[in-house]
């Protein structure tokens, strides 16, 4: 018994000093894609203000699945961090019937770290004026219109399945491997609209080769006022978001989620990061009780989609 008191105090040693050595930050995608880029926008950002020492580790594959395979099978003590997002944490457990991880169990969430809506997207020279005009379009026409994705059970393809049954429509779905070849595709009218997150449409609206009809987030973005959202489109209810977040294994010490989720708040308050974050997004709550409720409903959300659409992934 004795022992006991000298054996707890170790481990709060170890919490108090944390941290000791360097972190291992996972980013379950290749470099230059944008959740490496708000990945090392953090880490950066913790490196230059209190200097920690932080390695990024790019474990793509699998649709995320190998990275966030290692972060679960980490020791739960701070020293591996991983950067989780909406596809690999609320939408893949629905897809695959067998995922190495299971993210209720095997991950605590530290912060949220950015929100981005999905945009609907046309061509500038598209004849639709709103989302309306693009519903009655296909409800003329059923089954001839197309929205492209950047892939089979994406949120893109997801709020495409979700926005069929709430305006009682059907649509023909083109997934494409990523955001740069289907620009060309919805220029040229080879697809009607695209569904993709705000990141990837404010280049090509800036740009003026496309039109945003609509965003899919509760409150229209910052960085497009005049742009409506979905719900006052005639869609009360509709949300749907993009989001990333840092987590790392279940069961890691309290004081020290509790010292990361206290840092990462910092920084994504500074006005430099607010601006770097927010030209694509929507202010987060960052609290770990907000991002596990987060977490939770929107897993129930896009297994109720998945399920009704009848959504595969060969």
């Amino acid at each position: 018994m004795a022992l006991v008191p000298l054996a707890l105090a170790v481990p709060a040693a170890a919490q108090g000093n944390y941290p000791s050595k360097p972190i291992r930050f996972i980013v379950p995608f290749p470099p230059g894609g944008g959740t490496d880029i708000v990945s090392r926008l953090v880490t950066n950002k913790l490196t230059e203000t209190l200097g920690w020492r932080i390695v990024v580790d790019n474990r793509s594959g699998a649709g995320g699945s190998v990275g966030m395979e290692v972060a679960a099978r980490s020791a739960p003590d701070g020293y591996t961090l991983v950067m989780g997002q909406t596809s690999n944490l609320a939408i893949n457990p629905a897809l695959y019937s067998k995922l190495p991880y299971e993210p209720l169990r095997d991950f605590t969430p530290v912060s949220l770290v950015s929100m981005i809506p999905i945009t609907v997207m046309i061509a500038a020279k598209a004849p639709y004026k709103s989302l309306p005009d693009l519903v009655s379009a296909a409800k003329a026409k059923p089954g001839a219109v197309t929205f492209a994705t950047t892939g089979n059970g994406t949120v893109g393809h997801l709020t495409g399945e979700m926005l069929q049954r709430m305006a009682g429509i059907r649509l023909i779905h083109v997934p494409y491997k990523g955001a740069s070849q289907v620009f060309p595709d919805l220029i040229s009218a080879r697809v009607n609209f695209f569904l993709a997150s705000l990141e990837s449409a404010l280049p090509q609206v800036k740009a003026g080769t496309i039109r945003a009809l609509a965003v899919t987030s509760s409150q229209r973005a910052p960085v497009m006022p005049d742009v409506p959202t979905v719900a006052e489109s005639g869609y009360k209810g509709f949300e749907a978001n993009t989001w990333t977040g840092v987590l790392v294994a279940a069961r890691t010490p309290q004081p020290i989620i509790e010292r990361l989720n206290a840092e990462i708040t910092r920084i994504l308050d500074l006005p430099d990061m607010r601006e770097r974050l927010a030209t694509g997004g929507m202010p987060v709550q960052t609290g770990p009780k907000a991002f596990a409720a987060l977490l939770k409903a929107d897993s129930e959300k896009w297994a109720r989609i998945v399920k009704e659409a009848g959504v595969k992934v060969e």
